[in-house]
């Protein structure tokens, strides 16, 4: 089932959408974000829904219930998430999102959620510009920063 909320804005600034591209487990990776950031899945449509002249001939059979386009909402910030099926997916591990917190026990929250088959690359623990970072891949091959805004005083 398609379903897209949109809200429409009238303004005409420029926005940047962060946009996460999956080889295949996408609403996966999107319900565990959800659930992690207690955000809201406004918008999933699978191929097999869009029905892009585009992409027809490039699927196979299961490669229809991925997922064509979806958008996830974190306090009204959106993240763009689908799957690939025209390039081989490939992790990326110069680009990542860095999700900021207040505090250190919102962090430890989402890293307890995020952590089962991940890498981690700096582990929790204090630095000089936040109480609490941590640094990981997750197993959908994401590279995550969560943290603290700043040191707590």
């Amino acid at each position: 089932m398609v379903f897209c909320f949109y809200k429409h804005h009238t303004r005409t600034k420029m926005k940047i959408v962060p946009t996460l591209n999956f080889g295949g487990n996408c609403r996966e990776a999107i319900q565990m974000y959800e659930k992690a950031f207690n955000g809201n899945i406004s918008c999933m449509i699978t191929y097999g829904e869009a029905n892009d002249p585009a992409y027809i001939p490039l699927l196979k059979e299961n490669q229809k219930e991925y997922i064509y386009h979806s958008e996830l909402v974190l306090d009204n910030q959106r993240i763009i998430m689908s799957d690939h099926v025209d390039i081989e997916f490939q992790t990326c591990y110069s680009n990542f999102l860095t999700i900021m917190y207040d505090t250190k026990e919102e962090v430890q929250r989402v890293y307890e959620i995020m952590k089962e088959g991940s890498r981690t690359i700096y582990q929790l623990e204090a630095t000089p510009y936040s109480s609490c970072r941590v640094v990981f891949v997750d197993r959908f091959g994401i590279r995550w920063g969560i943290m603290t805004e700043q040191t707590e005083r």
